[in-house]
């Protein structure tokens, strides 16, 4: 029996490298684990982010989205105001490629108008015979470009003499398609910008009340609670309301994202200080103490890093909401007006249900408004998961 063998002659009951031990060994690195430890933090993240294909796609359409923002003049048919008598209420027209079996390229048929006599108003009927070719990198009506420069360049035009509603028009004739490139404007960057604002305060007043404790913590949770039981759609409604009716759009436009920043904060104040209060009782974040590190640069180089993916699902969270606080303020008449041009502007011409079930493509500014807000719903969620270090 094994057991009654002197000890030297026992099998091992466990591996043992014959091999005699070398203390300056390392081990050996396939080139894949070493370009993985190698990468720096950032290049982490995007190979993370990478492989969420739900979010690198709503990346690119938010991408194709914001690049109406500095370019809604070249991209848009017509300028978001311009009025079109011959057609009222024009329903879409529909693109083709095609006519009589030969390839034209993009084009539209005209239209043929007559008056209904028992409902008393215009009714449209594509004419065959009218076939509009779309022109490209073209000269149409006249704009300024950012408010600067007089230009008539544009990407895509009607034909001559022709006409080219993709989405149709409103009650004065004005094309809905280039009101809705140009309110990408407005309606994209309130969010953008009212998200600065809002973590702004977020991180600074949760930062101070989560690091310091005591009676600066008690004095801005008692601040949140007061702006946390305040109704936010009819605080929203009064201080727009409030905003004087003699302001210029652009004004009208600032005053807006500062009420909507200033209401936001108060959700990622909380979160930013419940985070600090776990964290400044780390190892790390008490030896940056005791090496005589400043508070400001404990919180801001040791602390923030900590919960940056909870920080970036609360911004990618609040711009969406953000940009229908604002649809939802013009669309009650109470944020933007014409002429200035936003997503909440354009349905405020849909407020009638009237209207909307005789002209149904007066609500296609629902259509944007809800792609980008799934869109930064799913960016928001590939960012988190990016950044997050047990993920």
């Amino acid at each position: 029996m094994s057991h009654h063998l002197p000890p030297s002659d026992r099998e091992p009951d466990h591996y043992v490298n014959p091999e005699p031990f070398d203390p300056t060994a390392t081990e050996k690195l396939t080139p894949e684990q070493e370009r993985f430890y190698q990468a720096s933090q950032w290049k982490i993240m995007w190979w993370k982010f990478r492989r969420h294909k739900l979010a690198v796609w709503s990346g690119v359409v938010l991408i194709l989205f914001y690049l109406c923002v500095p370019f809604a003049e070249i991209i848009a048919p017509y300028t978001p105001n311009e009025r079109n008598n011959d057609y009222l209420y024009a329903p879409p027209q529909t693109l083709h490629l095609f006519h009589d079996g030969q390839f034209i390229g993009p084009f539209v048929y005209g239209f043929t108008s007559e008056v209904d006599l028992e409902t008393l108003r215009w009714v449209y009927k594509e004419d065959p015979d009218q076939v509009q070719p779309l022109r490209f990198f073209c000269s149409g009506s006249t704009y300024r470009f950012w408010g600067l420069w007089e230009m008539d360049f544009r990407l895509v035009c009607a034909a001559e003499g022709g006409s080219m509603f993709l989405a149709g028009t409103d009650r004065l004739g004005r094309d809905q398609l280039s009101g809705l490139i140009y309110g990408a404007r407005l309606s994209l960057t309130v969010g953008i910008v009212g998200i600065v604002i809002s973590m702004f305060l977020g991180i600074l007043l949760g930062g101070l009340a989560g690091y310091f404790g005591g009676i600066i913590d008690s004095m801005i949770q008692r601040l949140i609670e007061i702006m946390r039981a305040l109704p936010e759609l009819p605080l929203w409604m009064a201080l727009s309301a409030a905003l004087p009716v003699t302001w210029s759009p652009v004004w009208i436009y600032f005053g807006l994202t500062i009420i909507l920043g200033l209401l936001d904060w108060p959700g990622l104040a909380r979160a930013v200080r419940s985070k600090l209060l776990s964290l400044r009782e780390e190892e790390y974040a008490r030896a940056a103490v005791m090496m005589g590190a400043r508070p400001r640069r404990i919180i801001f180089k040791h602390l923030l890093p900590g919960f940056t993916s909870h920080l970036i699902a609360s911004a990618s969270l609040s711009i969406p909401a953000m940009i229908l606080g604002e649809t939802a303020l013009s669309f009650l008449n109470l944020g933007l007006r014409r002429p200035s041009v936003s997503w909440g502007v354009l349905l405020n011409e849909a407020q009638n249900i009237s209207v909307v079930t005789i002209y149904p493509w007066l609500m296609a500014p629902v259509i944007p408004i809800i792609i980008v807000v799934l869109a930064f719903n799913f960016l928001g969620d590939g960012l988190r998961d990016a950044a997050d270090p047990y993920k």
